[in-house]
């Protein structure tokens, strides 16, 4: 063998008789690689028209889907649309089909069809000659706009949210009129010294303007409170109705001053409006992600102005749902504070008796095969069964994300699977009329749509889905996944709640001889209230493409495994997290060909606050750390997060507006923090940061970094220009993939 060749091979680990499967390791060939997988989109929303029955008698509807997709040549994500046919018989698909290719949208931000399918509202943004974003709320009526409302110009409110924490599109049920959520309009300000254009022009006196639009002196700078990181600049939100017929537009009043409200739609007989209120007293905390933000359901009335509760006001509830039959609204609740993310309670509002039934509680443990509770902070904009007796829901369970018939009457809970269904995550996106939307995808599987007829009850087993592509997806060829299950060693249990385990997802390459011995990436999940489920994820793909075995691990404190296991984790963040990871991967490492020598860290947020620790209490043991946005130092991020709750409580301590903690629970934050292992830290660190992050700000990873150069380990930083926490435009995604990939090359043989 030629010594150029040695060469190469001990580049990829090559080691004597050890047999190490090929890495690829060109830049430009990695770079291809990745564009390929960025290419398949993900299906962001679904709406299914009317049935329509021909001269034949047979019955077809029209489904009506919306894609986003990466595209790195201009560097933002495309949202396009695609039409589908399905011909039933209200039973059962006789046929499906695509309408033609997928066209793009543009500059769409909400849209959504009146109930009768004859009408569609479509919230759209542009730029004026100026170059400033002009919104304007259209009406289209089958090929034609029929309104088109220029809401910058009228300037009755400030943005419309098309956000899925607050905004909404709803039609009234007699599709007279439309209702949005928008930002309050902002009184002028102007400097103490500034003289006003019309002064000087006209010789009105102060004493004949009723100073509606006076601009206020002196108030230019003062600050607006927004709900924090992803929603930026969203104060004060305000409902509007717009009057299809005299285009005319209202603010609606009566809604109380310390309640910011959302997530709004139509009472039954249009008489006033349903909408989820956040309080806001004492001051906003950080709302994306963090349901458990108090809230109350509430109605107000458009005939009196009168508002009033509907539900609890002293638990947090959001995503209400009204039934086909107008009688009743499904909703979830969780409790204030706490977790960020939690195991959350299903219950209903009768319109008409006013009474509240929860239908689904809290679970405590997860059984193996049995149902582990609702995690999700977001139904799907229609969830129920066309008798308005049962509600569809997908949440995780487990490692997987599995769809669950819940019945509104008895709270029998029963999972929505066909017998030999593909293993993987279901999502729902649409029913109507018991016609299914839903979207499937794992590790090797990109997003597809499938439908099927919701069966009687008793029979969910019986579900028939059928693609709508030509085709089905096929799995991505190179890609083995499977499930491990892990049980910590008694030393490691929680006195507190023992007997929990926890779960990872493993990726690698397929068709490895038992020789081989494959690099490994773990991936500890943020939150860290979160999960993996196992669905399609672009980063583990292409690194498992590229030769490298990836370990998503799920630690206790994961949703999907009972509210114990969520519980288990607050006061023992960088201690119990910390072992389940490091535990997962010896185990791993026993049972699977993974190089022990060649084991790397990447992860976001909550993980990246796992990745540095591990690499501080385990020094050495890998080759290479990557860290995006990290919690390095939660003592220090208290200040300066919008989710100051966060810190006290995965701290173990309590949390209140109106207190401050003590000089000892400010050391034991400090004590749970990654930069107090910073002196044994040996890997080499790469620190991914956005400019813009207001949930982990910035300065938590450059003290870690200038720790590090202290201690002369190597490190590196990326700074990303206009991201926030999840450095998500196309462009920083698509850099920090390609720097990820390049660090772990360069330092896993190190």
């Amino acid at each position: 063998m030629a010594a150029a060749q040695v060469r190469g091979l001990c580049a990829l680990g090559y080691h004597g008789n050890q047999t190490i499967p090929p890495i690829l390791n060109n830049t430009k060939e990695i770079a291809s690689l990745y564009r390929d997988l960025s290419q398949f989109p993900s299906l962001s929303s679904v709406s299914i028209g009317p049935n329509v029955t021909t001269q034949y008698g047979g019955k077809y509807s029209n489904i009506y889907t919306e894609w986003s997709q990466r595209d790195l040549d201009r560097n933002e994500q495309v949202k396009f649309c695609r039409h589908y046919i399905v011909f039933h018989d209200n039973k059962t698909v006789v046929y499906s089909g695509a309408c033609g290719n997928g066209s793009e949208i543009k500059g769409e931000l909400l849209s959504k069809e009146s109930p009768s399918g004859n009408l569609k509202a479509v919230l759209r943004e542009s730029k004026n000659s100026k170059g400033d974003d002009t919104q304007f709320l259209e009406v289209w009526n089958k090929n034609r706009k029929v309104k088109s409302i220029n809401l910058t110009a009228l300037d009755k409110h400030g943005k419309v949210y098309e956000d899925d924490q607050f905004g909404c599109l709803s039609w009234s049920h007699s599709e007279s009129h439309l209702l949005y959520i928008a930002e309050k309009k902002c009184p002028k300000a102007e400097s103490f010294f500034q003289t006003g254009a019309e002064e000087l022009s006209s010789g009105a006196s102060e004493e004949g303007d009723d100073g509606a639009n006076k601009p206020v002196k002196g108030d230019q700078f003062v600050l607006r409170e927004d709900w924090g990181e992803g929603l930026v600049n969203k104060s004060v939100p305000v409902l509007c109705v717009l009057d299809i017929e005299s285009s005319n537009i209202s603010v609606l009043e009566g809604i109380p001053e310390n309640v910011s409200p959302g997530q709004a739609f139509w009472s039954p007989d249009d008489t006033g409006v349903v909408f989820v209120g956040w309080y806001h007293s004492f001051f906003r905390l950080g709302l994306k992600y963090c349901p458990n933000r108090r809230a109350a359901l509430f109605f107000v009335d458009l005939t009196g102005g009168k508002c009033e509760t509907l539900s609890s006001d002293t638990s947090a509830v959001f995503s209400p749902r009204l039934s086909p039959d107008k009688c009743r609204i499904v909703y979830l609740q969780c409790d204030v504070f706490g977790p960020h993310q939690q195991c959350c309670r299903m219950l209903t509002y009768d319109w008409y008796t006013k009474v509240t039934t929860t239908v689904v509680d809290t679970v405590s443990r997860c059984t193996d095969g049995q149902f582990s509770g609702i995690y999700t902070s977001l139904l799907a904009s229609f969830c129920w069964s066309a008798d308005s007796q049962r509600v569809i829901l997908d949440t995780e369970q487990r490692s997987e994300h599995a769809l669950f018939v819940i019945d509104t009457k008895s709270g029998a809970v029963t999972p929505l699977q066909s017998k030999g269904s593909s293993t993987g995550s279901w999502k729902l996106m649409a029913i109507d009329r018991d016609l299914l939307v839903v979207s499937f995808s794992s590790p090797s599987c990109p997003p597809t749509v499938k439908v099927g007829f919701l069966p009687p009850a008793g029979r969910e087993q019986d579900i028939t889905w059928v693609s709508l592509e030509e085709e089905e997806q096929n799995p991505i060829q190179g890609i083995d996944w499977s499930f491990k299950i892990h049980q910590p060693p008694p030393e490691q249990e929680n006195p507190q709640y023992p007997g929990l385990e926890f779960e990872s997802i493993l990726l690698k390459p397929q068709d490895v001889s038992a020789e081989s011995k494959l690099p490994l990436v773990v991936y500890p999940h943020g939150g860290p209230h979160s999960s993996f489920a196992s669905e399609w994820m672009l980063f583990p793909a292409t690194l498992c493409k590229m030769g490298f075995a990836v370990l998503l691990v799920n630690y206790r404190g994961s949703l999907g495994f009972g509210r114990d296991s969520i519980l288990s984790l607050p006061g023992k963040v960088g201690d119990q997290d910390v072992k389940d990871v490091q535990m997962a991967v010896q185990q791993v490492l026993q049972e699977e060909p993974i190089d022990p020598s060649k084991v790397m860290l990447c992860g976001g947020s909550h993980g990246g606050f796992l990745s540095l620790h591990l690499i501080g209490q385990y020094p050495g043991f890998y080759k290479a750390c990557i860290a995006r946005n990290p919690v390095t130092n939660i003592a220090a991020m208290v200040g300066s997060t919008d989710i100051p709750d966060w810190c006290l409580v995965e701290s173990g301590l309590p949390y209140s507006y109106q207190s401050l903690p003590d000089a000892a629970q400010w050391g034991e934050m400090l004590n749970k923090s990654p930069i107090r292992y910073v002196s044994q830290v040996k890997t080499p660190v790469l620190l991914m940061l956005g400019e813009d992050d207001r949930r982990v700000p910035n300065k938590q990873g450059l003290e870690y970094y200038r720790a590090l150069r202290g201690h002369g380990v190597t490190s590196r930083v990326l700074w990303y220009p206009g991201n926030n926490h999840s450095l998500s435009k196309v462009d920083a995604e698509s850099d920090s993939f390609m720097n990820i990939a390049l660090w772990i090359l360069k330092h896993m043989n190190d």
